[in-house]
């Protein structure tokens, strides 16, 4: 972490401090009003629960100090993808999109975009960097993408993205804005399952917007509020206790997902190792620069998809769920959704547990 990280983490902790009276709590209440006092329609600063409310504020104030920019806040990271995209395009737009990022992104250009007249064009993440990006208004990209881990240069990309006159929209969700700032590179939007490592807890559906256009920013606002798709004000809260200890969670995370890799790269069991921490891994040129570290996910094969469920069931430090980024650590054999990977492909997501009784755990169950 930088200075100017942990900087913004202290900000974060204590973003409320300055406008707190006397006797009033350091921990923002939730607020459950969907209506506010109006005598008069100008200068109240909430009047209707779709358009905005307290404990959503709060959360957006904490976002706002990570990404140095603006936020909006949605009840789900694939409601933050479709709003940032919705507010990008029109009938007869064309956007590129991941072919192997997140399959429910590649759904919504298949069965909503495309139906409604956008030209979705997917390819994969690692040929996005010699794309031609002619006649397209939106270059879409996660890196690392979910589950390959495969990265691009987003500063390139934003540079011959721009040139061409498009837009470029990340999805941040597997770095958050304390490893990884498309934003300072070039990116127009940043979007983001605030589900995952910010709350922390797999406990709350959470996601956001960022952006430092405000003509854009604003068209997202109002997507939120003419759709109403809108966040609870008790996920809200859950978020905003998330991202007060997200720098903590990471350390570790990462810091545990680094020696596992190391050593499930070594392991004869083994094929296919993926994680960019490792100097030898396709994603490792990212690290360092574009990337603070390689992160907590990793990705490996084993034999078959029975090998690779027997591995799951018989770990008992592994949460056998499709979610990543929580306290616990999970996995799961990821070609039962459909993303193109071996069928023996496991996508795991490093927690907290202390790392030499997690690796034990792991150990033992390939052994098994």
């Amino acid at each position: 972490m930088t200075a100017e990280t942990d900087a913004r983490i202290a900000r974060l902790l204590h973003h409320r401090k300055a406008g707190l009276a006397m006797g009033e709590p350091v921990v923002p209440p939730i607020s459950v009003a969907t209506t506010f006092h109006l005598p008069q329609t100008q200068g109240a600063a909430h009047y209707y629960g779709r358009a905005g409310q307290p404990t959503w504020d709060a959360v957006e104030a904490q976002l706002a100090i990570l990404e140095a920019a603006e936020v909006v806040a949605f009840p789900s990271g694939m409601a933050a993808i479709t709003a940032a995209l919705v507010c990008c395009l029109k009938a007869g737009a064309r956007v590129m999109i991941p072919s192997d990022g997140y399959y429910v992104t590649r759904l919504l250009g298949r069965d909503v975009l495309q139906v409604y007249g956008v030209d979705v064009v997917q390819i994969p993440t690692h040929e996005m960097e010699t794309a031609d990006f002619t006649g397209f208004q939106v270059i879409y990209i996660e890196t690392p993408s979910n589950p390959g881990l495969d990265t691009v240069d987003i500063a390139a990309i934003a540079a011959r993205a721009h040139a061409a006159g498009a837009r470029v929209i990340v999805d941040n969700t597997t770095m958050t804005p304390l490893l990884q700032r498309p934003l300072d590179l070039g990116a127009d939007l940043v979007v983001a399952a605030d589900t995952k490592a910010p709350a922390g807890h797999s406990d709350a559906l959470f996601g956001h917007v960022a952006g430092r256009d405000t003509t854009l920013m604003a068209k997202v606002g109002d997507w939120r509020r003419l759709s109403g798709s809108v966040p609870g004000p008790f996920e809200a809260y859950l978020v905003h206790r998330g991202l007060e200890t997200l720098e903590v969670r990471l350390s570790r995370m990462c810091a545990s997902a680094a020696i596992i890799a190391e050593r499930l790269a070594s392991h004869p069991e083994v094929r296919g190792l993926r994680y960019p921490g490792l100097p030898g891994d396709p994603s490792h040129k990212a690290v360092g620069g574009q990337m603070a570290n390689g992160g907590f996910l990793i990705g490996f094969e084993l034999t078959d998809a029975a090998t690779a469920e027997t591995f799951l069931a018989r770990c008992p430090l592994i949460e056998q769920a499709t979610s990543f980024g929580g306290v616990h650590t999970a996995a799961e054999r990821r070609a039962r959704w459909g993303d193109d990977v071996a069928e023996g492909f496991i996508r795991i997501s490093v927690g907290i547990e202390p790392v030499a009784v997690l690796w034990q755990s792991i150990e033992s169950a390939l052994q098994a």
